[in-house]
């Protein structure tokens, strides 16, 4: 695989894990978020500054997780007292306020500069991609496997509706912490990987165009399914390679099709098979 390719398909891997990561959040457990790039830069920053003081990869990547695990059940906690638009703005609030005080330590974060020469994880190119298609191969199982436990089926009942939930005795608060944490720590997750992969990670790259852009993935894919989340997250990670005047116009392009998207298919490409079969049923089977 020729080293272009490579790095294609590692950023691919990486953005794949922080759109499942997104989509357990809201696909899952229906809690809107607009600031997942927030702790995706939490867990490359913390990975960052970690390596750069000596430790140990593996340990830089669990520390990101834990990390942007915690300041996620944390910003869960303002899920308990508002919902839908209200989550909206407090959660995408939370992005400005990571960047601002990114943007403003420039001693220990390096402000607008960022952080470069950041060490490598020692693997080698081919092993780096190796070990993020392992980690995203897991992350997607594991996603998977909540689906279909009592968990997953309580994160189903709190998005459906939160009141009824209760009634059926439902621990709806508990649920809405553990969404956030177990996604912001996926999304800490792909900004460590990321920061290994870039070796230099400055604050324009964990900002609302970001958070737009996962948003994009998993709603292009079918929210709350897994293999439309991969499948989207591939598409539009793909698109600007493939399509390079998208590049300078990536926001309106994804604005875009998050609205064709939710008028036209709100299933999105996860559901577009039930859509057309229903649609030829309609029309007595023609095409």
């Amino acid at each position: 695989m020729l080293i272009y390719e490579l790095s294609l398909a590692t950023v691919v891997c990486i953005n794949i894990i922080q759109a499942i990561g997104l989509n357990l959040i809201t696909g899952y457990c229906g809690q809107i978020s607009l600031g997942h790039a927030a702790f995706y830069g939490i867990g490359a920053y913390t990975t960052a500054l970690m390596a750069k003081a000596g430790f140990p990869g593996p340990l830089n990547l669990l520390a990101a997780m834990l990390l942007s695990g915690a300041v996620g059940a944390m910003v869960g906690l303002t899920s308990l007292r508002v919902r839908e638009d209200f989550l909206a703005i407090t959660t995408m609030g939370v992005g400005f306020l990571f960047l601002g005080i990114v943007r403003q330590q420039e001693r220990f974060l390096g402000g607008e500069l960022g952080i470069s020469s950041i060490p490598s994880f020692g693997l080698g190119k081919l092993g780096f991609f190796m070990l993020t298609l392992t980690l995203m191969i897991l992350t997607a199982a594991f996603s998977l496997y909540l689906k279909k436990t009592w968990m997953g089926f309580a994160f189903e009942a709190v998005a459906d509706d939160e009141d009824t939930a209760r009634v059926l005795s439902v621990n709806v608060s508990a649920y809405k912490l553990v969404a956030f944490a177990l996604g912001t720590a996926m999304a800490g997750l792909a900004g460590g990987l990321y920061c290994y992969f870039a070796r230099f990670i400055v604050p324009d790259d964990f900002g609302f165009i970001t958070s737009i852009s996962v948003l994009s993935m998993v709603a292009v894919g079918g929210i709350g399914s897994v293999y439309g989340v991969i499948l989207g997250t591939v598409l539009l990670t793909l698109m600007p390679d493939f399509f390079r005047f998208i590049s300078d116009y990536k926001l309106f392009v994804y604005g875009a099709l998050l609205f064709t998207v939710m008028r036209f298919a709100p299933e999105g490409l996860a559901g577009l098979p039930a859509l057309v079969l229903a649609k030829s049923a309609r029309t007595g089977g023609a095409p």
